[in-house]
């Protein structure tokens, strides 16, 4: 225990004050860079000094690297191996010992997604609503039932929820929410087997505590029983993932759910300047819903924050590459955060472009995303008609009912033919030299029209046309349509595609397609990371929670950006927004930039940009304008950001696209992709089918 005690001689009296805690229940708001998961592993190493045993000892984390670093440290602490595990592993394990009390047998399997969506779909099945009930909806409403979430009753769906547990049980298997949800009905049907575990683990810990569900929430608390020695770290100012199913009223009310209970607060920070300190706490302290605290550093007050205003989202990524070029900083000591994940493009482009290196973290490369990769594939197979893997790749999206034997015959057909691929499809769509069935033969000519389509759209129109052709009028919409839970962020990649086009197509002398899918192969394909490993970390800021670095960025803080047009109705979700953004702030060591472009290529349309709200949270004292100062009178002015209601034409009127120019709304019609325009324009006396919502169309006085 030596190095246990020099540790502890270098705690901070806060840090000190938690360390030495034992007996019941105690919450650490441990702030950014405050040291928490140093105060968690020595609180374990005091409590074994002072003679708990190991056995008795219980942590709680979310991910296993978490545990992993935990156990490791309390082992070199106080040379003991403690239980330092997951939710989910923790609630396998209780499975394993006591799921016979519920009617299984310990031998039960855990259902992967897969083996869950056939099970449901097989109770769909059943229940004679495979048709109307859509999956996706279906496996989420389960999933967020079983983990205690708040959602509307759906009476269907609640059948459909019994047969699919039923189902589970039959076959002797749990999916991976019952292993928080079963262990929870255990305690609360069988007062024996909760009395077994809270005799068991007499000293609980939980790290992150704000991150937890309704199911998480109740697991800890019945853990907890009436001996409550409960040790929870957490920050509710860094509270970000409602999305999944996080409950901030979990931390909030941990004194009201928990009587007695003693609050510590870690404010010390150890990683930043006090200058990016003072901004984050004058951000936050706007947030009704947290515990007051204020971080401070022994640091010095270090640079100001750096606040640029760049025309476009183009001359921002540059000013971004410029300062990177500048900083006296390894490559791999910075980071550029962004909102979502389209707004990894344009910087892409910008480094490969200076060959910069970089990395992007918990996301993929803007070019090798599926939405991305499957509309450039069609082009491809469009410029290059014997392009067999980018035919196999798009010819079942949408679903169209060919299978791998199905494929084969028709790709060995084309090669007996001597024919490229495409070209014999198209010609023998209805005359193939083998049996399909009617689904099979339907889906053929609907590839086939689509294809068609395209083929006249490349000879008449320029580039950026046929890419929104092959998004919207090919019918893949309706593939991205179907995945409820990544829509938004792949239609957002695709409309960053067209944006990627329509830039592309205005800097060539000659925008022939395969020109354009030459770059992007080659954006592809070139190496972004030095082989010494240095490199310019790219990431949401959702995913950088927990990191540090010493210079950082912050792009896009522009209003429905950031915060999130999806928040703009909700204070509690504009609360949110802004713990992301402190979040973001707090990840800088030494040097924070914080950019906005006044226009920027947005949801399929040119838009004027206002600046975020939350830049305004920050005393000006603190930040310093570098570059553009001013809001330039030179900036392009495009056609403003549509409301919905300004989106609505009549027949008749006379409108302004961009890029076409004046034109008239011939046609109003709705389809798959919702309300689309045919619109006559005047500059080459050409009709262009556009889609409503993502058209970037300005009303003219007649």
């Amino acid at each position: 225990m030596q190095q246990f005690h020099s540790e502890l001689r270098t705690l901070n009296p806060e840090q000190l004050q938690a360390v030495r805690h034992k007996d019941g229940p105690l919450l650490v708001l441990a702030g950014a860079g405050s040291g928490k998961t140093r105060v968690a592993t020595l609180r374990i190493a005091n409590l074994l000094e002072q003679g708990v045993r190991a056995s008795e000892i219980l942590g709680l984390t979310f991910t296993n690297k978490a545990a992993a670093e935990m156990k490791e440290r309390v082992h070199k602490y106080a040379g003991h191996n403690v239980l330092v595990t997951t939710f989910h592993s923790l609630g396998a394990r209780i499975l394993r010992e006591s799921i016979g009390h519920l009617g299984y047998t310990s031998d039960f399997v855990i259902y992967d997604e897969d083996d869950s969506e056939k099970l449901l779909k097989e109770a769909c099945r059943e229940l004679g609503v495979s048709t109307s009930i859509d999956l996706k909806q279906a496996r989420s409403y389960i999933s967020r039932k079983k983990n205690g979430q708040p959602q509307e009753l759906q009476p269907p769906l609640e059948v459909l929820y019994e047969r699919y547990n039923e189902k589970l049980k039959r076959c002797n298997a749990v999916d991976f929410d019952d292993l928080l949800r079963l262990p929870v009905e255990l305690f609360t049907t069988f007062d024996e087997v909760l009395a077994y575990y809270q005799d068991r683990w007499q000293y609980m810990l939980v790290d992150e505590y704000q991150d937890t569900n309704g199911a998480q929430y109740s697991f800890v608390k019945e853990l907890a029983g009436p001996l409550c020695n409960l040790f929870v770290v957490g920050d509710p100012d860094q509270s970000i993932y409602s999305w999944r199913g996080a409950n901030i009223q979990n931390i909030l009310n941990f004194e009201k759910d928990f009587p007695g209970a003693k609050v510590v607060r870690l404010e010390q920070n150890y990683r930043s300047t006090n200058c990016i300190l003072q901004a984050a706490n004058a951000v936050i302290t706007r947030n009704s819903g947290r515990y007051e605290k204020s971080l401070w550093s022994s640091l010095g007050d270090g640079e100001k924050i750096s606040f640029f205003i760049a025309r476009s989202e183009r001359e921002e990524a540059r000013f971004v590459a410029q300062k990177i070029e500048s900083a006296n900083a390894s490559y791999s000591d910075v980071c550029v955060f962004y909102r979502t994940n389209m707004q990894s493009r344009v910087l892409e482009d910008e480094f490969l472009s200076r060959r910069i290196p970089y990395v992007i973290v918990g996301g993929i490369s803007f070019y090798l995303r599926k939405e991305v990769k499957d509309v450039l594939s069609m082009l491809r197979l469009l410029e290059n008609p014997q392009d067999v893997i980018s035919f196999l790749r798009i010819v079942n999206l949408p679903k169209r009912g060919l299978g791998d034997t199905t494929l084969e015959k028709i790709v060995d057909a084309a090669q007996k033919a001597d024919m490229p691929i495409l070209d014999y499809v198209l010609k023998n769509v209805e005359s193939m030299p083998f049996t399909l069935t009617a689904k099979q033969k339907e889906g053929l000519k609907d590839f086939a029209k689509a294809f068609f389509m395209l083929k006249e759209v490349k000879e008449s129109e320029p580039l950026v046309e046929l890419v929104r052709a092959a998004i919207f009028r090919s019918r893949y919409i309706d593939v991205i349509e179907q995945d409820s839970e990544t829509k938004q962020e792949r239609l957002e990649n695709l409309e960053e595609l067209i944006v990627k086009a329509e830039e592309w197509q205005e800097s060539q002398e000659e925008p022939k397609l395969a020109n354009f899918l030459a770059d992007t192969s080659l954006a592809t394909s070139m190496d972004t990371q030095n082989g010494d490993g240095q490199a310019v970390t790219l990431m949401t800021i959702h995913n950088g929670k927990g990191l540090e670095f010493e210079v950082a960025f912050l792009v896009g803080l522009e209003e429905d950006l950031f915060p999130h047009i999806n928040s703009r109705n909700s204070e509690e979700q504009i609360e949110e927004e802004r713990r992301l953004f402190y979040v973001g702030i707090t990840r800088a060591k030494r040097r924070l930039f914080i950019s906005l472009a006044q226009v920027r290529s947005l949801w399929g349309a040119t838009r004027n940009m206002r600046p975020s709200r939350f830049i305004k949270e920050i005393p000006e004292t603190l930040r310093t304008r570098v570059g553009m100062t001013v809001m330039a009178p030179c900036a392009p002015q495009i056609a403003p950001a549509q409301t919905l209601e300004q989106c609505i034409f009549s027949i008749g009127e006379k409108v302004f696209h961009p890029v076409f120019g004046v034109g008239m709304i011939e046609k109003v019609k709705e389809s798959s992709t919702g309300l689309m325009y045919d619109v006559l324009f005047v500059k080459d006396d050409t009709t262009k089918c556009l889609v409503a919502k993502y058209a970037p169309l300005s009303k003219l006085s007649k």
